[in-house]
């Protein structure tokens, strides 16, 4: 952090996590933020992380940030990517003055509508009788 006359200002890794987290799901695509094993047992809890999907490598006045998404069912992954670095790079830029070089985006999963996609198994797949013209019909349960 840039040093002043008056002392030095020094922001938390944690605090920059956040920051990138929150300006990463302002972009329309993203259904969530990736948190791991870690992540989903706080929330199990009832904690909030709100830096949950980030992590932030700092280095003198220059930071790396690396976001674990999980990204909507039909979504451009390549402009959200884009739109994600771009929002994160300003947001994180404009409230901390640090230098951001890096925004990686990792795309950990999809979250398709409607039901959860393990409801959907094969097994859920029954045969029945042979139609009028011989074939077999397959419907969900």
């Amino acid at each position: 952090m840039p040093e002043r006359e008056l002392g030095t200002i020094n922001i938390a890794d944690e605090v920059i996590a956040i920051i990138a987290g929150m300006s990463a799901v302002e972009i329309e695509g993203i259904y969530s933020m990736s948190g791991g094993f870690a992540g989903s047992l706080a929330n199990m809890l009832g904690r909030k992380n709100l830096s949950r999907g980030v992590k932030v490598d700092i280095e003198e006045n220059e930071s790396r940030i690396n976001l674990y998404i999980i990204i909507k069912y039909g979504s451009s992954i390549p402009d959200l990517a884009w739109k994600i670095q771009d929002n994160v790079k300003k947001t994180v830029e404009g409230m901390t003055g640090l230098k951001v070089t890096e925004v990686n985006v990792h795309v950990q999963g999809v979250e398709f509508p409607g039901k959860e996609q393990d409801e959907y198994l094969p097994e859920d797949l029954e045969e029945e009788e042979p139609d009028k013209e011989g074939t077999k019909d397959e419907k969900l349960k």
